[in-house]
């Protein structure tokens, strides 16, 4: 019995520093990515200088056309992410404030997104390589339920989700191949689709009083010095319980509501995503009401 109980000792402290030593080899990977993503662009990266920096989910970056502010001097780099929530888009915020970027203009894209403060799983692990290397992505972590095991346990985050940080992710990463996720500064255009879901129900939605992340990404600008502009994006004709605008308005004056803007079914991929003609008719909007000067 002895015996066994030191063999399977063994086996565990191997087990360990085999975990311990393939966490090591993928952080180190990954904190050589600059080139596959947004948020490792960001977290590799030095000081930035940004006339306009856009923030929120993929109604960010479906909507906001970089190209059209840089078309007007304005140095801009959408960061917006499909599938990505507030808690996404704060600790974005707070990374680069870190590398000490200099910031005119805050656009964030918050409508749909105020109703929870969950994180986007997909999103969010591409954060988790990173979680030992940066105090600010381990704080933005810490209120979560499996904190522990995703700090504590060696390579135990790669393997929860593989599908986004595991042995594929790494080795594209390792090979430095590249994605379009930073192309056109960014910004990702959408085609017309004929069996594009133009259909929504926002009944039951409802934003919540006082989002911390939304809270935490006013404070962040309000504290550097950064012009920030919050705007609920445009969705087409057929929405049922489209007061939910109305909802965020009453909760958050401050947001500016252009969800009315482009409302022509024509305009969308999806109905609440602008092909690429709505989006330059939206930012251009934009750029009227905010950047006209």
């Amino acid at each position: 019995m002895k015996n066994f109980l030191i063999y399977i000792a063994k086996i565990l402290a191997l087990v360990i520093l085999i975990a311990i030593a393939l966490d090591g080899i993928y952080t180190y990977i990954f904190l050589q990515s600059k080139n596959r993503g947004k948020i490792e662009t960001v977290i590799n990266s030095s000081a930035q200088n940004y006339d306009v920096v856009i923030l929120g989910s993929s109604r960010a970056n479906n909507h906001f056309v970089s190209q059209m502010f840089e078309d007007q001097g304005l140095k801009t780099f959408n960061y917006g992410m499909s599938g990505s929530h507030l808690f996404e888009a704060s600790l974005m915020l707070k990374l680069m404030i870190e590398r000490k970027y200099v910031i005119k203009n805050v656009i964030l894209e918050t409508d749909l997104n105020l109703s929870n403060e969950h994180t986007a799983d997909g999103i969010s692990a591409l954060f988790l390589p990173y979680i030992h290397n940066s105090n600010i992505i381990k704080d933005h972590f810490s209120g979560q339920e499996n904190f522990n095991e995703l700090y504590y346990i060696p390579f135990y985050r790669y393997i929860k989700y593989e599908t986004k940080i595991g042995v594929r992710e790494t080795f594209f990463t390792a090979i430095h191949k590249k994605t379009n996720k930073l192309d056109n500064l960014g910004y990702y255009p959408l085609e017309k689709h004929k069996n594009g879901n133009m259909k929504n129900n926002l009944v039951n939605l409802n934003p919540l009083p006082h989002n911390k992340y939304y809270e935490e990404i006013k404070s962040i600008c309000k504290t550097n010095n950064i012009n920030f502009i919050a705007v609920m994006t445009p969705m087409c004709e057929n929405v049922v319980g489209m007061n939910y605008f109305d909802k965020v308005k009453k909760a958050y004056p401050e947001i500016h509501n252009y969800e009315n803007v482009v409302t022509e079914d024509k305009y969308f991929s999806s109905c609440g995503h602008m092909t690429d003609t709505g989006a330059k008719l939206f930012t251009a909007k934009i750029l009227k009401d905010f950047f006209n000067k």
